[in-house]
């Protein structure tokens, strides 16, 4: 099988490379989750219930993208490997998108405000998918072992939280003042910059096993992509994906008016301490959980780090007032950014094995397709969070014509938007502890998968055992004589 890129190595060089693209993966909705409902509300005075649907209709866009590009990325043949020629144009393309997003237009008209940025959301979007669904496909067709995986993704991980930690601490410096709209502009050529870079590192430094093209047409893309929910292993992931990053986009997208409207501390530096305490604690957390994940499974590491994530979250309730004591909410934070790297690092590295899964049920290898779904239940994620929050702010009777002039809100929607912070996140951490016991997943039974693989394929002669029926069964949701069809690829039964 011949492979185009970078030299095939698993040393750390190739580990960090892989893993550096995900620096904008991780740092551009930190940025956008937590500034621009900020932008659009406190800078430009538009209603939060408003603001928040704008990445939510986005993520209709997304439902059109997504499934596209991912059929796009398996249909393509390129001398540069068609995911990586992909993540060399989507990281020209993303990071231009980026910066867009955050351009000020002369208008007192709403409605242009409103359709302006909706554009751009879009725009921005489509980058990402552009760059994002390639990027989640490409270590299948990198490295076939599961402990393997887990490092690269481990790696990954790494770089995703140290986009978080740069994201999520240089912007308030530049963003002293969230009603200077030139601020924004500045923040976003720096990081639109870093993004670019970072991604063409991953280009130059990946390669990808050549493999013949999925002969799909586009119209086919939609029926291709719902067909990856039969899998029953990949329902349980896309749950544990949004449970998982919801919680956390809720965090980041709520953080702000936590720290000026619930704390009043606004003109302080309770802020950059919060998003410090979380980042830093979860790039020590992905180094510590890093050998413990190539010791055990990535679902044991969900199970570990969401209740973790659970503790420090209620813990807050005693703490969220004004004039509360900071360093007890730095602590809870601790815990919650520590919880966090457990559950992050799992979900990435789960993602990685959901091809082969999906492989199994319909004999067809289609990595961009199973990635471009799970893409698309990211954005979900991001864009249902700064909906739900848009729209419960406005319940709570947030105001934006008062925080636009920098004034307090009033003491019913300051315990408002403390219950917001930290109830809604609760909810979506219980509901990933449930999904990740459901998981059926481990090394054991990934092998067994790749194992099956194998032999259907003819490069594996032994006989499956009655056990291992179960356990392929159990994984895919099908009966082990309905595997390896590609009536399963479709939407009918």
């Amino acid at each position: 099988m011949n492979v185009v890129g970078r030299e095939p190595n698993y040393n750390m060089k190739s580990r960090m490379m892989y893993g550096m693209a995900e620096f904008y993966n991780g740092g551009a909705f930190v940025i956008i989750n937590t500034f621009f409902a900020v932008f659009l509300t406190k800078a430009l005075g538009m209603p939060t219930a408003l603001a928040g649907t704008i990445p939510l209709v986005g993520k209709v866009w997304d439902a059109i993208t997504d499934p596209i590009m991912g059929n796009i990325t398996d249909r393509t043949r390129s001398k540069f490997g068609p995911k990586r020629f992909y993540i060399l144009i989507g990281g020209i393309v993303s990071a231009l998108t980026f910066i867009l997003m955050w351009l000020t237009i002369p208008t007192n008209s709403m409605v242009a405000l409103y359709v302006f940025y909706l554009l751009m959301y879009c725009l921005f979007s489509t980058g990402f998918t552009i760059l994002m669904v390639p990027y989640n496909g490409l270590l299948p067709d990198m490295v076939e072992d599961y402990t393997v995986r887990a490092k690269f993704s481990s790696i990954r991980m790494i770089w995703s939280t140290l986009g978080s930690m740069v994201c999520g601490m240089v912007p308030t410096f530049i963003i002293k003042d969230t009603l200077n709209k030139s601020a924004y502009m500045t923040c976003a050529l720096i990081f639109g910059v870093l993004f670019f870079i970072t991604s063409m590192v991953t280009f130059a430094g990946t390669w990808e096993k050549q493999k013949e093209p999925v002969k799909n047409s586009l119209a086919e893309s939609f029926p291709q992509a719902v067909s990856v929910f039969k899998s029953h292993s990949f329902r349980l992931f896309i749950g544990i994906y949004l449970f998982g990053q919801c919680g956390m986009d809720f965090v980041s997208g709520m953080a702000v008016y936590y720290v000026e409207d619930v704390l009043n501390g606004r003109g302080t530096n309770y802020f950059i301490l919060l998003m410090a305490v979380l980042l830093v604690s979860q790039l020590l957390g992905m180094i510590l959980f890093a050998p413990v994940l190539a010791k055990t499974s990535k679902r044991f590491m969900i199970l570990l780090g969401a209740p973790i994530r659970l503790v420090g979250t209620l813990g807050l309730l005693g703490f969220s007032y004004a004039g509360a004591n900071i360093v007890p909410i730095l602590i809870l934070s601790a815990l919650i950014g520590t919880g966090n790297a457990a559950t992050l690092t799992s979900i990435f590295a789960i993602m990685a094995d959901m091809a082969e899964v999906d492989e199994l049920i319909t004999s067809i290898h289609r990595p961009g397709i199973v990635s471009g779904m799970a893409t698309f239940a990211r954005k979900v994620s991001s864009g249902l969070s700064a909906a739900i929050i848009g729209f419960l702010m406005a319940a709570v009777g947030y105001d934006s014509s008062i925080a636009n002039q920098g004034l307090m809100q009033s003491a019913s929607t300051q315990r408002g938007v403390a219950l917001i912070f930290i109830l809604v996140p609760a909810l979506l951490i219980t509901c990933l502890i449930i999904v990740g016991y459901l998981f059926p997943l481990t090394g054991v039974e990934f092998a067994i998968v790749q194992k099956e693989i194998a032999r259907r394929k003819g490069e594996d002669t032994s006989v499956i055992t009655e056990e291992e029926k179960r356990v392929c069964e159990k994984v895919t949701g099908f009966a082990y004589d309905e595997l390896w069809n590609k009536k399963n690829a479709s939407l009918s039964k």
